[in-house]
């Protein structure tokens, strides 16, 4: 008796830190970009889980593609760098970096490709039901989302038909300038951040 009565408690408790975990990353997207949707919250949580690999299909035309981005911007949005999700194994790493030489592109492009090593995103059945849980923690939150309930159906509705990447909302684009890569968290911490001031921007 006593045994279950610890594991319940057990359970409890980490079902109590999940839910304070996606709490706190909602409050610390919405607190940065406050006019974020629904689908800008599920790509925060999507980029925690599954890393830069959909962004990676061959490394000739991913560099192409991110010197094309960065010659096509002259301000970007956000942080020099952010965690992504709940569990922040990946984050977020502005471009600004790159475009206020601050970090040398070589070594910001190196970083990003070797993210996508060792990545074992779950299934999409597996990442269907965290979104399901994260999505019932969002609701209970009584945010003022513009167009949450369709944003909603649109969601479960990609998940339901196998699909899971997400791009950032039109609302999401038309009021910041989201420039920026993924990149795994211990290579960040060990060949980005040292490149960058104690102050974030």
């Amino acid at each position: 008796m006593v045994a279950m009565w610890m594991m319940g408690c057990v359970a409890c408790n980490s079902q109590s830190t999940f839910d304070g975990a996606v709490e706190a990353a909602v409050h610390r997207q919405l607190e940065t970009y406050p006019k974020s949707t629904l689908k800008d919250l599920y790509k925060n949580f999507f980029q925690d889980r599954f890393g830069p690999g959909h962004l990676v299909q061959d490394t000739a035309s991913s560099g192409s593609y991110l010197r094309d981005e960065l010659s096509s911007f002259d301000r970007t949005s956000g942080a020099y760098y952010e965690p992504a999700g709940w569990e922040g194994n990946y984050c977020r790493v502005n471009l600004s970096v790159v475009k206020e030489n601050l970090v040398p592109y070589d070594v910001y492009f190196d970083a990003f490709v070797r993210s996508v090593n060792g990545i074992a995103p779950p299934s999409v059945e597996e990442w269907a039901k965290e979104w399901h849980e994260i999505d019932a923690i969002i609701q209970k939150m009584n945010l003022s989302l513009t167009d949450c309930d369709v944003d909603r159906k649109e969601i479960f509705n990609m998940l339901e038909q196998g699909e899971y990447v997400a791009h950032h909302s039109k609302t999401f684009e038309e009021n910041y300038s989201p420039h920026y890569r993924i990149m795994e968290k211990s290579i960040f911490e060990k060949e980005i951040r040292p490149f960058l001031p104690d102050a974030v921007k």
